[in-house]
């Protein structure tokens, strides 16, 4: 058995009863990082003889993140078959809609039907799901489609993270970009280089959702395929930039950070991948 063939969530890590995974409204994780106008710099852990190279501070958290769960109902027992199938997702604190399918027979119009997400679950199995050894010749095929937080960044890019067990015996990872927006074109290699841009207003804590795009699909076949190695695949979906709070805290407070504390940066969804089994 494989002991790391695991689900993905995300959680806020939060002690304080003030829960937020918004940038805009981060009450912080503990008492000491609570609103101020220093807290960035207050330690979350101090290194044995204060060393603050090895030191971590308030700044390098994040308001993250939330738990996605594709259940059939709201009920307990449902959410817990979902949780107990890994038909679930993390987000940085967003709340990206994300479907993830992986099969063999998938066609490049079927992430485009009204009914995709029947042909998902007909045709091969969701996010936290296996595939064994497939026709002959064939590639597996992964439908996936995702849709913006209605109140977030619009969307940069979906990717799809792969990860196997070369001849070798060695650990490779790759990372493919599927589907990207503002007409951007995916190269050979597999990666869009052109990026998306960035309307970050940093000392005001603006931004304009004026590029990327509110909804982006694909069905994407792996080109690199090779049935004798095991794999694994997930589905990566970047925001376009937006504030942190790091960059609110400033323009509230009326304060300058430091160069390395982030103004910037892209929220993400990250899903609990399909396995290949040989």
């Amino acid at each position: 058995m494989n002991p790391f063939k695991f689900g993905m969530i995300g959680s806020t890590d939060s002690h304080t009863s003030l829960a937020s995974t918004r940038d805009e409204n981060f009450w912080g994780k503990l008492p000491s990082a609570e609103p101020s106008p220093d807290r960035y710099k207050h330690y979350v852990i101090k290194a044995l003889g204060g060393d603050d190279k090895l030191s971590t501070f308030e700044y390098e958290s994040l308001a993250s993140g939330l738990a996605a769960v594709w259940a059939r109902k709201n009920t307990r027992e449902a959410l817990f078959d979902a949780m107990q199938k890994k038909e679930t997702y993390a987000t940085t604190g967003t709340r990206i809609v994300v479907r993830f399918f992986g099969g063999w027979d998938f066609g490049k119009d079927d992430v485009f039907r009204p009914d995709a997400v029947s042909i998902g679950y007909d045709k091969g199995v969701p996010m936290g799901g296996d595939l064994t050894k497939g026709p002959n010749g064939k590639s597996p095929t992964f439908l996936v489609g995702a849709l913006k937080d209605p109140w977030s960044g619009n969307l940069d890019r979906i990717q799809i993270v792969k990860g196997w067990v070369g001849d070798d015996g060695k650990r490779q990872e790759r990372i493919y970009d599927v589907a990207v927006s503002d007409g951007r074109k995916i190269g050979p290699d597999g990666r869009a280089n052109t990026p998306v841009g960035n309307t970050v207003d940093e000392a005001n804590a603006f931004y304009l959702n004026n590029i990327g795009d509110a909804e982006l699909r694909a069905v994407w076949s792996d080109p690199d395929f090779n049935p004798k190695h095991p794999a694994v695949y997930y589905a990566r979906v970047l925001e376009i930039p937006t504030p942190t709070w790091q960059a609110h805290d400033a323009n509230f407070f009326g304060i300058t950070m430091p160069k390395t504390v982030p103004l910037a940066h892209q929220e993400r969804a990250y899903t609990s991948p399909i396995w290949y089994t040989p």
